[in-house]
Parts: C-alpha cells; sequence; structure tokens
C-alpha cells in the first residue's frame, strides 16, 4: 500500500468480517507521524511491522523497529513509534476480541506475559519441527500461545522445491501473510490461487490446505492461529521445539 504525495498516513482494513472478533489493518506512516498505542478496551492487538525501520519508545526503554518484528503492547499504556528520518513504516494491526472466557483465562497466565512489551524480531524467536514440513524448511514460533488466549503465530521458510504437506485443523482460523520474496501456491480444498510477497490469505477452517514453492523460489510466510476454544490449543503439540 503506496502513499500519494503528500500523504503521511494511510490505514486500510483488509479482509473485513473474515474471522469473528479478529481485524486486521494494513497501516503506513512516514517519518512525519509518532503513532502513541492505545490499548482498545475489549480487545488485545499485535504490530507486525513488515517493512522499514523505527524506534519505539516505552517509558526509557527504546526498541529498534526493524523489518519484520513483532510488538504486544499488553497492558502497557505509554508507547509510542516514529520511523526513521526519510523511512516509512508498514505494518499490520491484528486486533483480537477478548471473550469472557479469555479474561478468565489470561488471568492464569505468567504475568510478564500480560505486563510487559512483547517485542521480537521473528529470527529471534524460537524455531520448531513440523511432521507436514520437510527437513529443510526452518519455522519459528513468532507468538507463543501463552500471550493472549487461542492466539498462535510463527513463520516459515524455504527454498523450493518443498512443500508443507496437506493438513486440516477444525479448532481454528487460520491467516497468512506473505513476507518479503515469497513467491508460492496455496491449495485449500479444491481452490488453488498464488500466494506472492504481502499478500493476507484466509484459510477456511476444516478446509484441506497445503503450500508449495517451485525450484529456486522463496516460501516465506507469517500463519496466525485463531482457535475456536481453549482446547483446540493441543494442535500446537504437533510443534517440536529445537534446541538452538
Amino acid at each position: 500500500m503506496e502513499l500519494q504525495p503528500n500523504q503521511k498516513e494511510r490505514t486500510l482494513t483488509i479482509l473485513a468480517n473474515e474471522i469473528d472478533g479478529v481485524t486486521t489493518e494494513h497501516v503506513t506512516i512516514t517519518d512525519d507521524i509518532t503513532k502513541h498505542v492505545t490499548l482498545k478496551e475489549g480487545y488485545k492487538t499485535i504490530y507486525l511491522f513488515i517493512s522499514g525501520y523505527g524506534n519505539l519508545t516505552s517509558g526509557d526503554s527504546i526498541y529498534k523497529i526493524v523489518p519484520e518484528t513483532i510488538m504486544l503492547p499488553n497492558n502497557v499504556n505509554n508507547i509510542s513509534f516514529k520511523p526513521l528520518k526519510n523511512e516509512s513504516l508498514h505494518y499490520l494491526k491484528v486486533s483480537v476480541f477478548q471473550t469472557k472466557l479469555d479474561v478468565k483465562d489470561l488471568q492464569t497466565f505468567p504475568k510478564e506475559n500480560i505486563n510487559t512489551i512483547y517485542f521480537k524480531k521473528f529470527t529471534d524467536c524460537k524455531s520448531y519441527t513440523e511432521p507436514i514440513k520437510s527437513p529443510q524448511t526452518t519455522s519459528r514460533t513468532i507468538l507463543p500461545n501463552k500471550i493472549i488466549p487461542r492466539v498462535a503465530m510463527g513463520t516459515v521458510k524455504t527454498i523450493g522445491p518443498d512443500k508443507v504437506g496437506a493438513h486440516e485443523h477444525g479448532m481454528l482460523e487460520q491467516l497468512f501473510l506473505g513476507l518479503k520474496d515469497n513467491s508460492t501456491i496455496v491449495y485449500a480444498d479444491e481452490a488453488q490461487i498464488n500466494f506472492p510477497e504481502y499478500t493476507l490469505l484466509h484459510i477456511p477452517r476444516g478446509s484441506s490446505h497445503s503450500v508449495s514453492v517451485n525450484e529456486n523460489k522463496e516460501m516465506y510466510y507469517v500463519w496466525m492461529d485463531f482457535f475456536v476454544d481453549k482446547d483446540g490449543e493441543a494442535w500446537l503439540k504437533t510443534h517440536n521445539t529445537k534446541d538452538e
């Protein structure tokens, strides 16, 4: 999403009403803009910084924003961020409605997961393996499931020819976000679609889906899991954490 001449900020809602309780917005800001993070009552919000460089400030702490960084404000109020000079920041803002059961479940989470900023580069996150992926694939958990109830996120990266094998999950809704140089094909039941970089897809709940990448092309995307209920998170046990 490119800015028009003299435009300093733009917000575009993507895939509106695709998943109950989930809103996704693509936001672009120039270095003229300082964004002050506001906590929306009844929601938890995730920021996926996809391109551009900037600084994020909370009190006396400064965090360096680089492409492919995730941030959750959690319960921290005094957060703002700004692109570096002559830079623009592109980020996906994902807001998730919190049910009464979510609010109750959140009280059982580690306090540091609730009361501090979650800020990580994708490449600093723990890797894992999975039976549906080849040994040459690098997968990382960028958002564990004990920070926001019923939500988890990760990345998948490989060079073709390769694939993520066909599988189904009736316990969750899923979004895919193509990252830089992603050039893959996504299959869901009888449908097939090209999946280029910086594209957001909804994988229908319960569909048999897979991803393939041709020779010398790159597969690199974020998966976002939105579980129907807490019990569905047992699906994540298929992710085997690697020792690094």
